[in-house]
């Protein structure tokens, strides 16, 4: 088990993410059937609680902005409404693009909230991990060209999430760090970031990053091949649509064939048990030994605060 110390949750608790080696999922199961029913209720509305949507109909382009204060923490209900949002987008023809990014300042994404798996049931659990898969796939697989904006720190879950996309742009912050950091708490990081996060920077970096748990700089992230370009704050967003440009002037057809070709071993290794990965995160995270480790970590955690 890996505790991850962010910066607060919703209400201003610190809060930690949790990542687990586990093996793969199945994509059956009530969330995809719920996803697939608000989806259709969702089809005329850009803007949920936690996601907005601005989709420029002439440029084919999206911009999805997290908007979950203070952290951007991935709750089950932030995923959950990233994942509508991801399936409205791709079921779009007119839509050839994403820019993913915060509406937060200074974080991009926090990572997973350990909220969700501390004194939940065996049902939610299994729903919350499914959701956190879910992400990643159509993150991973999709036809869209993808850009993440990173606008401030974005570790362990939050650096999956930009790894998924086809190019990072990140804000030259030397205060700013990303990377999967789950090691320096204890754990391994599924496999599934790990080969992410390999396929992106190189087995040897990835080794080393995983092992020492390592968090870069900007400057050191563009180093290895984690970010692709680094720019000012405040041409973020403007450098993000200028690199779009760049991607969508290649025929969908070739780019989306060679992506997959790219990507498809990796995201089959995660579809064909998805199933028996959910079983077993369940049974380790409900245990009573690792529910009281979380409590006294949390615990912990308060008495530090304070």
């Amino acid at each position: 088990v890996c505790f991850v110390l962010k910066k607060g949750t919703k209400t201003n608790q610190p809060f930690l993410e949790i990542v687990l080696q586990t093996s793969l999922l199945s994509s059956s199961g009530n969330h995809g059937r719920v996803a697939t029913v608000l989806v259709s209720q969702m089809r005329n509305n850009a803007t949920s609680p936690n996601i907005k949507v601005d989709f420029n109909q002439s440029t084919g382009v999206a911009v999805l902005s997290m908007q979950s204060p203070p952290v951007n923490s991935l709750s089950l209900d932030l995923l959950t409404e990233l994942c509508i949002n991801l399936e409205k987008l791709e079921m779009d023809r007119a839509c050839r693009g994403l820019i993913i990014t915060s509406n937060q300042p200074k974080v991009f994404s926090a990572g997973l909230d350990i909220l969700e798996m501390y004194g939940k049931s065996p049902e939610r659990c299994g729903e919350f991990w499914r959701a956190v898969q879910e992400m990643w796939l159509k993150m991973y697989g999709s036809n869209m060209v993808t850009i993440a904006a990173i606008n401030g720190s974005s570790p362990a879950g939050g650096c999956l999430l930009s790894l998924t996309c086809d190019y990072r742009i990140m804000v030259d912050n030397p205060r700013y760090s990303i990377g999967l950091n789950e090691t320096l708490l204890g754990i391994v990081a599924p496999f599934w970031f790990k080969e992410t996060m390999a396929n992106t920077v190189g087995h040897r970096n990835t080794e080393m990053a995983l092992e020492l748990g390592l968090l870069y700089s900007p400057s050191e992230a563009l180093k290895i091949g984690l970010v692709d370009q680094l720019v000012p704050q405040d041409q973020l967003l403007t450098t993000a649509t200028e690199t779009m440009k760049k991607w969508l002037a290649i025929p969908d057809h070739a780019r989306q064939i060679t992506k997959s070709m790219m990507r498809k071993p990796t995201l089959d290794k995660l579809t064909s048990n998805r199933e028996a990965d959910i079983q077993n995160f369940v049974s380790f995270i409900t245990k009573d030994s690792i529910q009281k480790s979380l409590r006294m970590y949390l615990e912990m955690l308060k008495k530090r605060k304070a």
